[in-house]
């Protein structure tokens, strides 16, 4: 696996025919490793965090080569403004690739002075269509997550070893270089509590008071956590007339290994497949899509849906076995029938069409065909 090729290295490379590109992604996932496989990209990789390479970037003295590879440089405040003006200066040809564990397209530093000159792209952990359908890649990937080093180690202890120093490397490191919080330790509360919190609308107020800071502080510090891609969240899908909730959001992880209950961690590994495959159609092709949740007044509840301008593309519910469709899967695919529904599994051995044209299948059957 150390030598596959990254479902993004294609398009990398088309996309640096033409601009910038800019790869984002969580810290481990993967990034540099695939930089350094692009052609002749060892003659051009800077890194940030190494002093030497750092310096080199505040002199101006870049290395020879048809590419320029800037690692983690967005931790340096006039990173844009540099860009810029290599962008524009460059020799006929020159490609420029910047890497970097947190949202790039976040941290402008006052404004966008790069408008139009790059192509942003987010590296997301393995899944089962990079992996194959192997008949263990599913159940490798639930126990030990889509990361490179604790998906190839194959080991639930050494994964949870990793699992813990990342969080905390995520939080000593990339929190303290790239934001403004002062009560660390708070934030590694919260980090901590999350995780538990998995698959149902988050209530801020509840972790308010847990943690005795304000609301304010609390959506800044998830906030925190999302452009650093350590969490992700989903706001509710609200048709008016089928008395949608509205307000609250669901979160999932990055590394899902962190949920510890069977049922909502395989809802979460479904929940990153399908980010996954949303933010590539997004970021590759242009396509507006959206990933969401529904929930009615009623406690109905349909765990994914994909809107395509503002309308469901494809719905999904998450069970851990066989069970038959759920109510709030059947409700809104009545309401919206052109859109594909399924229910997925990860224990269930079942495969079968509803006469109303729900799929309920294992969840490779989904998963395998997306990216």
């Amino acid at each position: 696996m150390s030598s596959r090729k990254r479902y993004l290295t294609k398009q990398i490379a088309a996309d640096l025919q033409r601009k910038m590109v800019f790869l984002a992604g969580p810290r481990q996932v993967g990034k540099t490793t695939l930089a350094k496989t692009l052609p002749m990209a060892h003659k051009g990789y800077l890194n940030w965090d190494i002093a030497p390479d750092r310096e080199r970037i505040l002199l101006r003295e870049l290395p020879v080569g048809p590419i320029w590879i800037f690692d983690e440089i967005h931790k340096w405040r006039a990173w844009r403004g540099f860009l810029k003006g290599l962008f524009d200066g460059r020799p006929p040809g020159q490609q420029i690739l910047v890497t970097g564990s947190g949202r790039l397209d976040f941290y402008r530093h006052g404004g966008d002075s790069l408008q139009g000159r790059y192509h942003l792209l987010r590296l997301h952990p393995f899944s089962l269509a990079e992996l194959g359908k192997g008949k263990t890649a599913l159940s490798d990937l639930f126990h030990y997550g889509g990361f490179p080093e604790p998906l190839l180690g194959r080991s639930e202890v050494e994964a949870r070893r990793w699992s813990r120093e990342y969080r905390a490397r995520l939080i000593r490191e990339d929190v303290a270089s790239l934001e403004r919080v002062q009560d660390l330790g708070s934030l590694e509360l919260l980090a901590l509590r999350l995780p538990e919190l998995v698959g149902s609308p988050l209530s801020v107020n509840a972790l308010r008071e847990d943690l005795q800071v304000s609301h304010k502080t609390v959506e800044s510090w998830i906030a925190i956590l999302e452009r650093l891609f350590a969490v992700f969240r989903l706001p509710p899908f609200g048709p008016p007339k089928m008395r949608a909730v509205r307000q609250a959001r669901k979160h999932y992880q990055f590394d899902w290994t962190l949920v510890k209950e069977p049922p909502q961690r395989f809802e979460n590994l479904v929940a990153a497949h399908l980010l996954k495959w949303v933010h590539f159609r997004q970021d590759a092709e242009g396509v507006d899509l959206e990933l969401r949740y529904f929930r009615d007044r009623d406690g109905n509840e349909v765990d994914f849906v994909v809107l395509e301008g503002r309308r469901p593309a494809l719905l999904v519910e998450a069970k851990w076995a066989d069970e038959p469709p759920d109510r709030g899967l059947r409700l809104l695919h009545a309401r919206y029938p052109e859109a594909p529904a399924w229910q997925v599994s990860f224990a269930g051995q079942k495969d079968y069409q509803t006469p109303d044209g729900i799929r309920v299948a294992p969840a490779g059957k989904l998963l395998g065909g997306l990216v």
